[in-house]
């Protein structure tokens, strides 16, 4: 057991006295020293050198959940699905880190480190100890969101489409859903049933609108990271506290027939509060942080993020774009180890196209993050909107990744329960995307989240030439589903050639085809001035319930690798009741 504590941590102050820190502290640590004087506190992360010795062998399992062990499995090896990332941190390290700091405010496994509040003396008296590797600004930013822009107004009265020939009465929410192609899919049954959605906002302050009424009893988690209590309903009398959180809910999840139906309105969900509103207690990023641990050891499947963050809270110097790399910031970090565990993590790509042209990027943390899906906004008719924010990242990824509607987007009021609103910002994009990842995973249950991904991404408006503005393009919510094969339980009624996976591809490529009768097929690859580069197959098939698959490894018809490029695969099929087809898709071969 340890000497009293406080004596522990006096003792290592005397031996530091007056000496200058910065051994293991980072350039922005000295910085703020400087700012808050002698007696001031710093927010700091502690990056811990190990997590003690341990026993040979696997890890227990029962460290996560068995829902994310599942999860886990269909990405991961199997003597991988539990790893040092889920062992707790050491007591003893996180015992005396205590004795000697203001307030521990997080701990995080995934990176062994503890958010702490320390003085300039305290922060020198953690350097002393030999078990701390690293201690790092925590981030404190700017009371702003993404920041959304002005709420809209409703559309003019005769525009848009009607939902007199949909399944459902999507009432003013058509038109947000519509474009995405959400209603088809709505159509056959999928509401994103079983499916476990991580929503991290400011918080929910009205679940008891008429909105969630359905939605209430498949909560099965929920927490605040920044006042530490179970409701996310933050306490604040503030109708702002919470208010966001309950537009972006409802438009991923709502559900009132006749006002507004979200795209994943049957999903389960797991709700979180990491953002604080209150301009005196900045945003920081470990809340986000240790939200997506907890999340993901209770087997989240997808998350959605209508948060992101760039601006300190003065006198600390802000993030630049240069630091938009994917790797910098912490929120980034942890969205990435996410995105490896197997969630589909899906972010608002930030409203910062107006505020920042001219920059490079105008991107926030964590839509920099590699692996996950960081979406623009884009308006019913398709076109982006001029807030948007941009890329591409510093290390030259393409982003955004895809689009879907942000503007006039219908959502329930944050004040009464039977009220609604319009909104705009990729704030809301955001979760119409994520509800599209789950439908996509409903379809598909076995898909891992980066065929999920790559499907929603290579089925966008702009996938065959992706670009800074659009990214992949506005998202299809039916073409990624079936841009991952259909399962159905009795032939086809008709020949389909399903579109290549991956696309842009290297070193191979699977291509599927559906034929209703038992037909005669010929696949064949051309190059773009329509000369034949390979004959897959010319055979005849069955018909079948179930897509039949063919892999092209890129080489031509005398085993030469061709270049990189587009190509065409054309699929020639004629059944045995004589009827025929013949189909095209471009395939991007990229060395």
């Amino acid at each position: 057991m340890w000497k009293c504590a406080a004596a522990i941590c006096a003792a290592l102050l005397l031996l530091v006295g007056a000496a200058v820190g910065g051994a293991k502290s980072s350039a922005r640590v000295e910085e703020a020293r400087h700012l808050v004087g002698p007696r001031g506190t710093i927010s700091v992360w502690v990056y811990l050198s190990d997590k003690g010795t341990r026993p040979p062998g696997p890890l227990p399992t029962d460290l996560v959940s068995p829902r994310a062990l599942a999860r886990r499995a269909k990405s991961l090896p199997a003597d991988r699905l539990v790893d040092e990332s889920d062992l707790p941190l050491l007591s003893s390290y996180v015992e005396k880190v205590s004795s000697c700091v203001s307030r521990i405010r997080h701990t995080s496994k995934w990176f062994n480190a503890l958010s702490v509040d320390a003085t300039p003396d305290q922060i020198d008296a953690l350097e002393a100890f030999p078990f701390v590797r690293e201690i790092d600004l925590v981030v404190k930013f700017a009371r702003s969101r993404t920041p959304d822009p002005e709420r809209g107004s409703a559309p003019e009265a005769g525009l848009g489409k009607t939902a007199s020939d949909q399944t459902l009465d999507y009432g003013s929410s058509l038109s947000q859903v519509d474009l995405e192609n959400i209603p088809a899919v709505h159509a056959t049954g999928n509401s994103a049933q079983g499916i476990i959605i991580g929503h991290f906002d400011n918080g929910v302050r009205l679940l008891a609108h008429e909105a969630f009424d359905s939605l209430r009893s498949r909560i099965i988690a929920q927490h605040d990271f920044v006042d530490h209590k179970t409701s996310v309903a933050p306490n604040d009398p503030d109708p702002g506290f919470g208010g966001h959180g309950v537009a972006t809910l409802s438009t991923m999840a709502g559900y009132k027939p006749g006002q507004i139906v979200g795209p994943a309105f049957g999903a389960t969900f797991i709700l979180a509060r990491t953002e604080n509103d209150s301009s005196e207690t900045p945003i920081e990023e470990d809340n986000w942080a240790e939200a997506i641990e907890w999340a993901e050891s209770l087997g989240v499947q997808v998350t959605s993020t209508s948060l992101g963050y760039f601006d300190f809270d003065p006198p600390y110097t802000s993030w630049t774009w240069q630091n938009m790399d994917g790797r910098t910031t912490v929120i980034t970090r942890a969205a990435v180890m996410a995105a490896r565990k197997g969630v589909i993590v899906v972010n608002s790509a930030g409203n910062e196209g107006i505020n920042r042209a001219g920059d490079p990027n105008t991107l926030i943390a964590p839509a920099d993050a590699d692996s996950i899906l960081s979406v623009g906004a884009v308006n019913p008719s398709g076109v982006r909107a001029s807030f948007s924010s941009y890329g591409p990242t510093v290390d030259g990824r393409t982003k955004p990744d895809v689009m879907a509607v942000g503007t006039d987007v219908y959502v329930a009021s944050a004040t009464q329960v039977n009220a609604y609103d319009y909104e705009q910002g990729t704030s809301f994009s955001c979760p119409l995307t994520a509800g599209v990842a789950a439908l996509v995973l409903k379809a598909h249950p076995e898909a891992t989240a980066m065929q999920i991904i790559n499907a929603i991404k290579m089925t966008g408006s702009y996938a065959t030439a992706p670009d800074r503005y659009y990214g992949w393009g506005i998202i299809d919510a039916v073409a990624a589903i079936n841009y991952l094969g259909t399962t159905p339980s009795a032939p086809p009624k008709a020949f389909a050639l399903i579109q290549n996976y991956p696309n842009p591809f290297n070193p191979v490529t699977h291509i599927q085809f559906l034929v209703p009768e038992k037909s005669e097929v010929t696949v064949r690859i051309y190059d773009v001035l329509g000369r034949l580069v390979r004959t897959l197959v010319q055979r005849v098939y069955p018909p079948s319930a179930a897509p039949y698959d063919l892999v092209w490894d890129g080489l031509g018809s005398n085993g030469e690798h061709v270049a990189s490029g587009a190509y065409l695969c054309r699929m020639n099929a004629t059944g045995a009741s004589g009827a025929s087809s013949v189909l095209v898709r471009k395939m991007m071969l990229i060395k």
